[in-house]
């Protein structure tokens, strides 16, 4: 596996559209989330020039893992989609935290099999979340945020992450989703 690590306004358009095609078949096609979607692409308004993408691929270059940063001090998925999910404290806008979101780690090619929760226990589920801690730190962050279901937990403990929750669970779109807290 190999992690290209890009800025938005770096990165080259053909990968983009490999990025966004991934995106559109983990979380649209095999979770089944609610997301606006243009010909089989997924991106949003969080997609911009200064979001850090990760893209893991395997040895034929196919998109097999992803991670998408973003600085806090600048609108963010949790803090404009999401903020229930901090129970009414404040969302953080610092430069000490970036928010991790759209993490992926499914091989959607077929050369391994996976359950879309089974996404959070593959080794390319720990590795592109140790590239994405090291690629957050690089740029300052002390701390990454980021909305997730459930089974991330699972991934951070048996990993041996230091983690928290910033409250308790919410279901939204039918899934549990908590906010978590990752130190750096």
């Amino acid at each position: 596996m190999r992690v290209t690590t890009q800025q938005g306004s770096h990165l080259p358009r053909q990968l983009f559209g490999k990025l966004a095609s991934y995106r559109h078949k983990v979380f649209v096609e095999r979770l089944g989330w609610q997301l606006q979607t243009e010909d089989g692409l997924e991106f949003d308004q969080f997609d911009r020039p200064d979001t850090v993408y990760l893209i893991a691929r395997d040895e034929e270059g196919h998109v097999v893992g992803c991670a998408r940063l973003l600085p806090t001090t600048r609108p963010y998925l949790l803090g404009e989609v999401f903020p229930e999910l901090m129970h009414g404290l404040p969302v953080p806008s610092s430069a000490d935290v970036w928010e991790l979101s759209r993490f992926a780690a499914v091989d959607i090619h077929g050369n391994a099999t996976a359950s879309p929760t089974g996404q959070f226990s593959s080794p390319i589920a720990v590795s592109l979340l140790q590239a994405s801690i090291e690629c957050a730190a690089k740029r300052g962050a002390k701390q990454l945020i980021t909305v997730s279901p459930l089974g991330v937990e699972r991934l951070l403990r048996k990993a041996g992450f230091t983690a928290r929750r910033a409250g308790p669970p919410l279901i939204i779109g039918g899934h549990p989703m908590f906010t978590c807290l990752i130190s750096i």
